[in-house]
């Protein structure tokens, strides 16, 4: 196709873009559709054993699924469509990506470490690509048996982020506040495992609480927790300020504070403390509001 049909065919394109299709290509749906691209983006890095960069396109997301947002009630665009683009963008890319990261960080911990070096992508792709050819080609192995398919365990983040993101657009609960886990604070969780060992992976080797926190007797439970989290009829506050005053904010603002606090001062492992940071104080927020409610 030449220049000139190149450009013939953008002009056809936009004289025969009906109105319904202008508003599907709006802004905020083409930022969901980044969204998703970036959630695509970090699965195809991890699966060709780059998990280490593959959180920083999660967190990419993560920017497209803020603006999405933002600009919609910017620009009055919201609707059914942009709803429904927005769970289908989320579940890639906080759904089906978190649960492939945390799929080689399990096949990470089921290895024999005398068979790591020191360069922590190398190690990543070979036992990816080790792990694949046992499991599918049949290639003797020094992994338990118990354990080589622990990986797909894995797959419950994933499986229970479909059914929290449906639940969220049709329970008219959640206009304020979370019932249950949020799918992106669920998987920046996550990243916590690459981003750190990445950092850390020198002192892997000598480590022993770094080793216990890579053990499969650690991410196993520690994944069904957070998937369970994720359908949990808790009510969790929203990040959503109505206005910026401090008494209708305290929460917000402390929680806030506390969480800048821990990110100057630990910086990757202050993630998941965070989380849990917000899940104690929904807690808690929750049991203050049930008890005034009874008096």
């Amino acid at each position: 196709m030449n220049k000139m049909n190149f450009s013939y065919f953008f002009i056809y394109f936009e004289l025969n873009l009906s109105n319904k299709n202008r508003f599907m290509l709006s802004i905020p749906n083409l930022l969901t559709a980044l969204n998703l691209v970036s959630g695509t983006l970090a699965i195809i890095a991890a699966l060709l054993g780059r998990v280490d960069i593959a959180p920083y396109f999660i967190f990419l997301g993560a920017i497209f699924d803020f603006l999405d947002g933002f600009t919609a009630r910017l620009l009055k665009k919201s609707g059914e469509l942009g709803k429904q683009l927005d769970s289908l963008a989320d579940m890639v890319t906080f759904g089906f990506a978190p649960g492939i990261i945390m799929f080689i960080m399990l096949i990470f911990s089921i290895s024999d470490s005398e068979q790591l070096g020191l360069n922590f992508q190398e190690n990543t792709r070979y036992l990816v690509q080790n792990w694949a050819s046992i499991v599918f080609y049949n290639l003797p192995n020094t992994i338990p048996t118990h354990l080589l398919y622990l990986p797909f365990f894995a797959l419950l983040i994933p499986f229970f982020s479909m059914f929290r993101l449906a639940k969220f657009n049709i329970d008219t609960r959640q206009s304020e506040s979370f019932i249950g886990l949020n799918t992106p604070t669920n998987t920046i969780f996550f990243t916590t495992f690459p981003l750190a060992l990445t950092l850390n992976f020198e002192n892997y080797f000598q480590s022993k609480w770094l080793q216990f926190i890579y053990s499969p007797e650690f991410i196993t439970p520690l994944i069904g927790i957070m998937s369970l989290l994720l359908i949990a009829e808790i009510p969790m506050f929203s990040l959503k300020f109505k206005d910026f005053k401090w008494g209708n904010n305290q929460l917000r603002y402390s929680f806030l504070l506390t969480s800048l606090i821990l990110i100057v001062t630990l910086l990757v492992w202050s993630i998941p403390i965070i989380v849990f940071l917000y899940v104690i104080l929904s807690i808690i927020e929750n049991n203050f509001k049930s008890k005034e409610n009874e008096i």
